[in-house]
């Protein structure tokens, strides 16, 4: 029986989430510093601070939703190229969802980031392309939701909120992660897009 990659990246989250919490020099070492990479070069912060959390809620719903969805993704990543192919979409994701707020905020002393957010929004919008009207039933909110529907809504708000700011929530990481994961997922294999179009109309 193969073990799930994406369970593994689940539990190499909490495990080293869990340790920063205790280890506040471990926390200050992983998290998204501008200064830190800008200066000193320490570009592995780009990557490392999609493993650490602000606390034990915001590790929780990232963690759960990627363990809801990334297995499915996960699947499809494997069938197309191997597992190895899943673990190089979520990790690229975490990259590429940061890489716009680190060039905004890279002479900013005063900004710091952190979280999986980027790429679980890259794993959720993938999933969306597979299966549009599927349920979803986002924690904590036990209400089942049409997935199409959620994104709709989950775009709409991330760009109010990323204009209106002022609540330390990086919805910009949100949204890149989102098109990142859309867009990834439709250049490396385009007849996905029919299969959402189909899908949708269906």
């Amino acid at each position: 029986m193969q073990l799930s990659v994406n369970l593994i990246i689940v539990g190499l989250t909490v495990l080293v989430s869990w340790r920063a919490f205790n280890d506040r020099s471990l926390l200050e070492r992983l998290l998204l510093w501008p200064p830190a990479v800008q200066r000193r070069h320490q570009y592995d912060r780009l990557l490392t601070y999609g493993f650490v959390h602000a606390d034990w809620t915001h590790l929780l719903f990232n963690m759960i939703t990627l363990w809801s969805f990334g297995s499915a993704v996960e699947r499809v990543y494997s069938a197309w190229f191997s597992p190895l192919g899943y673990v190089l979409f979520y990790l690229s994701a975490i990259v590429v969802s940061i890489l716009p707020t680190f060039i905004v905020q890279r002479n900013n002393p005063a900004y710091r980031s952190l979280g999986a957010s980027g790429g679980v929004s890259a794993v959720l919008f993938a999933f969306i392309l597979f299966a549009p009207w599927s349920t979803l039933i986002i924690f904590p909110l036990p209400i089942p939701i049409p997935a199409i529907l959620f994104a709709v809504l989950y775009v709409g708000y991330s760009l109010w909120m990323d204009r209106r700011g002022g609540d330390n929530v990086n919805h910009s990481a949100h949204l890149w992660g989102a098109a990142y994961g859309v867009l990834l997922t439709l250049a490396l294999q385009p007849r996905v897009l029919g299969h959402f179009l189909q899908s949708l109309t269906g």
